[in-house]
């Protein structure tokens, strides 16, 4: 249960945990005032009699949320707050404790999993090779996979949020991701997509980030005819006007000309010709950044995109496991 403000629920929380405010926003910046100007004594008068006639509600959802008749709950620093809600609940007959620390506890210590050492491996390959789904595959067989793109519902891409619910903020990103790290077995090798550092308007932990930049990889290889029908069958359910406003945002790198053409056929419904010009730029970008991975590279597997398990299985191969 985390009793923090809504507006600090909102900007990242523990997966799982529900939001009772002690005090909201308003009123927390009303307490606040008042410890600045006259003092602790006050505050927590002015706290008292902002949370009284709430009390009973407050109470009644502690319960009705206790599983087991239990409850695990914080604020930010495992002080006051969580501390007046657990005595208030535990009155009502709920067993409750008070997690040590808070958030910012919890934050500290997915900053410190994030920097523990993993076998990587990553899985590499130009746009629209399938990389999600023989990721998907080989968790399918049993091993140990990260998935940054379900986490961050981005595919990473410009286009790469066009048919995904929209994304988390970059701290519950952060913490989903903490949570999937805390589930790993260091000795086994994880599987994990090569991504930049920002996946849409979420960026993966930096002491994370470094590792897989040093990881080895693998690359994903199939025929661009291949990659122009997956592409096309992934994102011709898309709004035309509105990959054509994502599309903007790299008109600069794609060129005017070229622009101006993909464009044309996106309105015209003509989505492979639309793609084929698109590739043209993602193709040149992808060979830059995989510069970074050269020193790195086990090899390459190449697939029909009709068989993801056996593509899975040569990774597995190539990996040494």
């Amino acid at each position: 249960m985390d009793v923090r403000a809504e507006s600090e629920y909102a900007q990242g929380h523990i997966p799982g945990a529900r939001n009772i405010p002690l005090l909201n926003d308003a009123e927390r910046k009303e307490v606040g005032t008042l410890y600045k100007q006259k003092g602790q004594a006050e505050a927590i008068r002015a706290g008292f009699r902002l949370v009284g006639p709430r009390l009973l509600d407050m109470v009644d959802l502690g319960k009705a949320a206790a599983l087991h008749n239990e409850l695990v709950v914080h604020c930010w620093r495992g002080g006051m707050r969580s501390a007046n809600f657990s005595q208030f609940v535990g009155m009502a007959g709920v067993n409750t404790w008070v997690l040590q620390g808070g958030y910012k506890a919890y934050r500290q210590e997915a900053v410190t999993l994030y920097g523990r050492p993993l076998p990587i491996r990553l899985i590499g390959g130009q746009t629209g090779t399938g990389k999600s789904e023989v990721l998907r595959a080989l968790q399918a067989q049993g091993e140990q996979i990260l998935d940054l793109e379900m986490l961050a519902s981005h595919k990473g891409s410009t286009f790469g949020g066009l048919t995904l619910p929209p994304q988390p903020t970059n701290e519950s990103f952060q913490n989903l991701l903490f949570e999937e790290l805390r589930k790993l077995d260091p000795a086994r090798t994880v599987w994990v997509e090569d991504e930049s550092m920002s996946i849409g308007h979420v960026f993966i932990p930096e002491q994370f980030f470094r590792q897989m930049s040093l990881s080895p990889i693998i690359e994903l290889k199939l025929d661009r005819a291949e990659r122009i029908r997956r592409l096309v069958n992934e994102y011709g359910v898309s709004d035309p006007a509105a990959f054509v406003k994502a599309m903007e945002k790299i008109v600069k790198r794609l060129g005017g000309q070229n622009f101006n053409a993909a464009m044309d056929h996106v309105l015209a419904g003509n989505w492979p010709a639309a793609i084929d010009i698109l590739l043209h730029y993602y193709d040149k970008a992808y060979q830059m950044s995989f510069v970074r991975h050269q020193n790195f590279k086990l090899g390459e597997v190449e697939w029909t995109g009709q068989d993801a398990h056996q593509a899975a299985q040569h990774l597995i191969e190539l990996a040494g496991h």
